[in-house]
C-alpha cells in the first residue's frame, strides 16, 4: 500500500478518486492491523507527551455518515487520555458568534506533548457556510447584511485566513493533519438507510441529512475548493477512501504514524548526568526502604 496516493500534492477532483480500494484483506484481518498501528501510535504518543516540544491537530471531515465518529474512537482507542482530547463542532453558540470565527478553534488547540482530534473543524466556516450562505449572517461581520454581500471573494479571503491559522500553529510546533473522508453517495444511502431501519440507531437521523443529501455536489465543490486551497506541506490533505470503515480507519492511523516518524527528535528526555550516576543508589535504597 503506497500511502503517499493519499496525499493531496496537486489539485484533485473527488469524483475522479476512488471511495474504496481492494485491499484483499478481510474485515477481520484490517481490525488486526489497526489494533497494531493504533498501539504503536499509542506508544509514540507518550513519547511526544515527555518530549513536550509539539503538539498534533488531525482534523476530520466527511459527508453525514462518512463515519467520522467511529474512527476517532478506533484510531485513538489506546491513547492515554491524558494526551488526547477530540472536539466535535456542532452549531456556534451565543458566546461563540460574538468572537471570530476561528475563535473557537483556537482556544481548544492541543497543548505541548498533545493530540486534538477536531471532529468536524474550522473548515465548516468554508463548507456548510458556503453551501449554505445565511449562516454567516448570524456572524454579525461589518459589512455583510445581506446574502448579496457574500461575494466570491469573502471565501477567497476566509481560505488564505484558514491558511495563515495553519501556518502560524504549525510555526510554533503543531503538526497538522487533516483528512477528508469519501464516500459515494451509493453508500451515503446505505447508511442512511441502516440508520432507519435499526431502531438503536434512529436517533442519529435527521430529515436535514436528506436536505444536504440533495445537495451532494455543491457539497463536492466546496470540499474540493477548500481542499485544493489549503492543502500545504505544513498541512497536507489526506483523501481516504472509505466505503469500508475498517479500510478508512486503517490508513488514517497508517498515515499519521508515517509522518510521526520523520520527526526523528521526537524522543524521550535524557535524564541529567547528575542524576543518571544516583541511579544505583536510589535503587538500593528503594529495595532496603
Amino acid at each position: 500500500m503506497n500511502l503517499s496516493e493519499f496525499k493531496v500534492i496537486e489539485p484533485i477532483q473527488l469524483k475522479q478518486l476512488p471511495t474504496e480500494l481492494d485491499l484483499q484483506l478481510s474485515n477481520k484481518k484490517l481490525k488486526k492491523q489497526l489494533r497494531k498501528e493504533r498501539r504503536d501510535l499509542g506508544e509514540m504518543q507518550n513519547t511526544l507527551y515527555a518530549h513536550n516540544k509539539y503538539s498534533v491537530l488531525v482534523c476530520i471531515q466527511g459527508m453525514d455518515t462518512s463515519g467520522k465518529d467511529s474512527l476517532v474512537r478506533e484510531v485513538f482507542k489506546d491513547f492515554n487520555v491524558r494526551g488526547v482530547n477530540s472536539y466535535s463542532f456542532k452549531k456556534p453558540t451565543a458566546i461563540e458568534l460574538q468572537h471570530n470565527y476561528l475563535w473557537r478553534h483556537f482556544k481548544v488547540l492541543p497543548a505541548r506533548g498533545k493530540y486534538a482530534v477536531f471532529n468536524r473543524s474550522h473548515y465548516e466556516n468554508v463548507l456548510i457556510s458556503r453551501v449554505k450562505p445565511e449562516i454567516v449572517l448570524n456572524e454579525n461581520i461589518p459589512n455583510i447584511n445581506s446574502i448579496e454581500d457574500i461575494t466570491p471573494q469573502f471565501w477567497e479571503n476566509r481560505l488564505e485566513q484558514i491558511k495563515d491559522f495553519e501556518q502560524i500553529i504549525h510555526q510554533n510546533g503543531c503538526i497538522v493533519f487533516k483528512f477528508f473522508l469519501h464516500i459515494s453517495k451509493e453508500e451515503q444511502k446505505n447508511r442512511i438507510l441502516r440508520r432507519l431501519n435499526k431502531p438503536s440507531k434512529n436517533w442519529k437521523f435527521s430529515p436535514e441529512d436528506l436536505k444536504d443529501r440533495k445537495l451532494w455536489n455543491t457539497y463536492i465543490d466546496c470540499y474540493e475548493d477548500a481542499i485544493n486551497s489549503t492543502s500545504k506541506t505544513h498541512a497536507p490533505w489526506y483523501v481516504i477512501p472509505s466505503d469500508n470503515k475498517h479500510q478508512a480507519r486503517l490508513l488514517v492511523a497508517k498515515l499519521i504514524k508515517e509522518r510521526m516518524q520523520t520527526y526523528t527528535e521526537i524522543q524521550n528526555p535524557i535524564l541529567a548526568e547528575a542524576l543518571q550516576n544516583q541511579i544505583s543508589s536510589y535503587k538500593d535504597e528503594l529495595e532496603n526502604s
